[in-house]
């Protein structure tokens, strides 16, 4: 049989495949989701606890260094996690979505544990900071594996119709973990007296945040693998060397991804994390009304996501990315300007860039999975998001800085955004409009002994 014939037949084998009931589907977007929640539940706890964590962590003698020592433990775990991608990106490619995505969370979740457990400064001494750093390295080399995996899982199990709208909550899941993290930081404020949070109510978020990760290990654990996955292990399609075919085939989409990557990291750094200091620092707002400000703007976030990603099933993903790029291209600068007009004008521009990014986020991930092959899907995601993300993503609030104190403007953030946007439009021009269109594709089916067995394989199973 031709190589196109066997692809329809996959092709068919796969719709039959997916068309599943509503709570089927609503546990595969859990299974995707949880483990993005679980990530940004500690990103954001450990940010907003930086400072007690110093005072646990480090020698007291010097607040400042304390605090500048607990962010470099937070970078530091942003730097391993393209050694992460580099291992579980491809791993996915090679024994399956569901295995890594249960690998990644489990290992996340004990280190998260770890960190909740662990003795301070003054129970260790030098160890107590030293095991800080090694936890942190081993969740962040997890942490590499855990984007790509998921999204490659939510896309390959999504009807192709609505497949923007199904990927689309793992950026839901990514919000909602971060301001679980903020509510739980602010319910330590409000119950405990701050010497209780240093001796011990820090360490509450990190053991709540331990028993949710082994939650989503059981959900993984009881999915079966995604459709496009079980075509290639049918049809003796899997990839012996997905790293190698990766860079040898799919460098072009690598650079696609990782430019799209990068517009959404600058804008979601600078806008729910860096904004909020910007505004303290800079503009004289209160922390109260800036914090209040970040939870408006992720709560509009949460909502506009998977209306964004619909939006993408019915007109095309590049409409929406490229809109996106092109507003925040015209927009980021004025934005920043109306900011110095007051507090008005800064929740104005605000939320008009929460809208921008609510946009990049709900299209993003679904257009980089849907360029790359089944063969390479989770390794191309994986590298490129990671990559990405230890150079744009975490640099954001350090580079800001630095060119706002060099040239003593205020509107610097708007060209930044600029560049970014730039970056990203570049990108989503120059990518193939994917929506609707098949996850399988000829390089996947190449290699392959034609159309996949029915008879327990993929067309004889559901997605329950």
């Amino acid at each position: 049989m031709s190589e196109l014939a066997s692809h329809s037949a996959a092709d068919a084998a796969l719709d039959a495949t997916v068309q599943t009931d509503p709570a089927s589907l609503r546990r595969s977007v859990a299974a995707g989701a949880i483990g993005v929640f679980v990530h940004w539940f500690d990103w954001a706890v450990y940010a907003y606890l930086a400072t007690t964590i110093a005072a646990v962590f480090f020698p007291a003698e010097n607040q400042v260094a304390g605090v500048l020592s607990v962010f470099a433990v937070f970078a530091v775990s942003f730097g391993i996690r393209p050694l992460g991608a580099l291992v579980f990106g491809p791993l996915g490619d090679r024994i399956g979505r569901r295995r890594t995505l249960s690998i990644v969370i489990i290992v996340m979740s004990i280190s998260t544990l770890a960190i909740g457990l662990l003795p301070g400064y003054a129970t260790l001494g030098i160890a107590a900071p030293i095991l800080l750093v090694a936890i942190r390295l081993v969740q962040g080399f997890a942490a590499g594996g855990e984007f790509g995996s998921a999204a490659s899982f939510l896309a390959e199990h999504a009807p192709r119709a609505r497949r923007g709208f199904g990927v689309s909550w793992l950026e839901v899941g990514s919000l909602l973990g971060f301001l679980a993290g903020s509510f739980a930081f602010y319910l330590l404020s409000v119950s405990l007296m701050p010497e209780q949070v240093t001796a011990w109510g820090w360490r509450i978020p990190f053991l709540v945040a331990a028993p949710m990760g082994v939650i989503g290990y059981v959900i993984r654990t009881k999915i079966e693998d995604t459709p496009e996955y079980r075509v290639l292990e049918a049809t003796g399609s899997v990839s012996r060397s997905p790293i190698s075919e990766l860079f040898r085939t799919n460098v072009r989409q690598l650079f696609q991804a990782a430019g799209i990557m990068t517009m959404m990291h600058v804008l979601f750094y600078a806008v729910l994390t860096y904004l909020v200091n910007y505004q303290t620092d800079h503009l004289g707002h209160s922390a109260e009304s800036a914090a209040l400000l970040s939870t408006f703007v992720s709560l509009l976030g949460l909502v506009l996501v998977p209306v964004f990603g619909r939006l993408s099933d019915r007109i095309g993903r590049k409409p929406v990315l490229v809109g996106a790029a092109v507003a925040l291209l015209v927009s980021a600068t004025p934005a920043y300007l109306l900011m110095q007009t007051g507090m008005v004008g800064t929740v104005v521009a605000a939320l008009g860039l929460s809208v921008i990014l609510s946009a990049i986020l709900g299209t993003h991930a679904v257009w980089a999975a849907e360029i790359f092959p089944t063969r390479t899907r989770q390794g191309g995601l994986s590298i490129a998001y990671n990559i990405t993300a230890a150079l744009f993503a975490g640099t954001v609030p350090f580079f800001m800085t630095v060119l706002i104190t060099a040239t003593g403007s205020l509107l610097v953030p708007g060209p930044y955004l600029m560049v970014a946007a730039a970056i990203g439009l570049v990108a989503a021009l120059s990518m193939r409009e994917t929506a609707g269109t098949s996850l399988l594709q000829e390089q996947d089916l190449g290699a392959g002994a034609g159309v996949p067995r029915t008879s327990g394989s993929v067309a004889g199973k559901g997605n329950s």
